[in-house]
């Protein structure tokens, strides 16, 4: 096992390059840094750094070493900051965001209630759109969002919500006068596709390739905002699986919403990126639980 200091020398000098500049960051001398390098080159039996009067510069072992370590210092780096959060209680600020209209009112009331059992917590609330939400979470710009499942990569807490599925089809599409359809139609019209930030399994299960059959779907253009993908709908350029909320809060004299029978319901809830699981963000889940029981 290495031992910590071990680690962030090797690390340092890794991203330095330069024994003086590591020397410096780690408040230590030149020498002390040449000591822990050898000390570990012996250890691994091979050089970690070529060595010049002019450069340093990693070994093919030596910056193999550096990649696999990197983010194990890193998961380490994010546990500890966690445990030191959940030490000190929830405060700082928490950013949160929803994707829907109708998810709204669900993310309120979890915002109520958290305030109430955390008042030194500062909550921001934003609205997302299709494009940001993955970047949000990643660029930490978005704490926790409530948005649909699947949702690829990210870490998913309890479904708040779920809802039938529906097709929007133009107003005048013969489709519209039914008073139900079956998942195989997609096989007869372009389905209207989603921008293509939104993940792999989110289209997959929202517009397929395949019908339940193993029918092949025709895909239609894609929109880069949900009001976009329902005026390419009113446009007949395709039809499009949404939510039944759609209906209310998605009203358009030009899109009709037909029940389909056949299909599971749509589920949403939180969603946040695993590293970013702290305690601030665990009690925001806790209390979205606790304040939709039934939503």
């Amino acid at each position: 096992m290495l031992e910590r200091h071990e680690v962030e020398t090797f690390l340092t000098l890794a991203d330095e390059l330069h024994f003086g500049r590591t020397a410096e960051r780690l408040r230590v001398t030149t020498g002390r840094i040449s000591h822990v390098v050898k000390k570990l080159e012996r250890r691994i039996g091979a050089p970690l750094f070529e060595r010049t009067s002019r450069m340093v510069r990693l070994t093919p072992i030596g910056s193999r070493l550096a990649d696999d370590l990197r983010p194990l210092v890193a998961g380490m780096e994010d546990a500890v900051r966690r445990a030191v959060e959940s030490g000190r209680g929830v405060t700082g600020e928490l950013r949160v965001a929803f994707l829907g209209e109708w998810t709204a009112p669900v993310l309120l009331r979890a915002v109520t209630l958290f305030t109430e059992r955390h008042p030194e917590c500062a909550v921001h609330v934003l609205e997302a759109q299709l494009a940001n939400t993955r970047s949000g979470l990643l660029d930490g710009s978005i704490d926790v969002l409530l948005a649909s499942y699947p949702f690829d990569g990210m870490a998913c807490g309890p479904a708040l919500l779920a809802e039938a599925r529906v097709l929007a089809v133009a107003a005048g599409h013969p489709l519209a006068r039914e008073a139900s359809v079956s998942l195989e139609v997609l096989a007869d019209h372009p389905v209207i596709q989603y921008p293509a930030v939104t993940s792999d399994g989110f289209k997959r299960d929202r517009t397929p390739d395949r019908t339940p059959a193993g029918r092949p779907v025709p895909k239609g253009p894609a929109g880069g905002t949900f009001s976009e993908l329902l005026s390419l709908v009113a446009l007949g350029r395709g039809v499009l699986p949404v939510g039944e909320h759609t209906r209310r809060y998605y009203p358009r004299p030009d899109v009709a919403y037909v029940p389909i029978r056949d299909a599971p319901p749509i589920l949403r809830g939180p969603v946040w990126r695993e590293t970013n699981t702290t305690n601030r963000v665990r009690e925001f889940v806790r209390a979205a639980v606790d304040a939709n029981p039934s939503a």
